[in-house]
């Protein structure tokens, strides 16, 4: 059994984050730089969730709640680490924290075209809503 220690990221834990999610998360986004993680973190510095064994960084989830609706960005497990249960514990947190705050409904920006991600969602009780399409507009180059 794995011991996980989970806390939220400082300022001082970013670049680590930046360069771990370059190896374990699928995809990349606008606000995948020093800035936007920042950003984030003074704005609600428990929403990035670190999972750690032994003092390294083995997975993050961005548990972010706007007082209305959850949401869950950037679960991600090193990938010599996946299917030991560090996504589950990643996602159990992230709800636990959402349940604190009030939160009723989670969300998660999966990309359509990560199956393996869509298994992992799945077996945590989490399935799309094939109603809903999300639309974006960039407000940044």
């Amino acid at each position: 059994m794995i011991e996980l220690h989970m806390r939220p990221a400082g300022p001082a834990d970013l670049d680590t984050v930046l360069v771990f999610w370059k190896t374990a998360a699928e995809g990349t986004s606008i606000s995948d730089d020093r800035e936007g993680v920042e950003r984030l973190v003074a704005r609600d510095p428990e929403a990035l969730i670190l999972a750690e064994e032994n003092g390294k960084l083995v997975g993050t989830v961005i548990a972010g709640f706007d007082g209305w609706r959850c949401h869950l960005y950037r679960l991600a497990v090193h990938p010599q680490r996946r299917r030991q249960g560090i996504g589950s514990a990643l996602l159990a947190a992230a709800e636990e924290r959402f349940a604190g705050l009030g939160g009723r409904r989670a969300d998660a920006m999966v990309l359509v075209r990560n199956e393996r991600a869509h298994r992992a969602w799945r077996a945590a009780g989490y399935g799309p809503e094939d109603h809903w399409r999300r639309w974006v507009k960039p407000l940044a180059d």
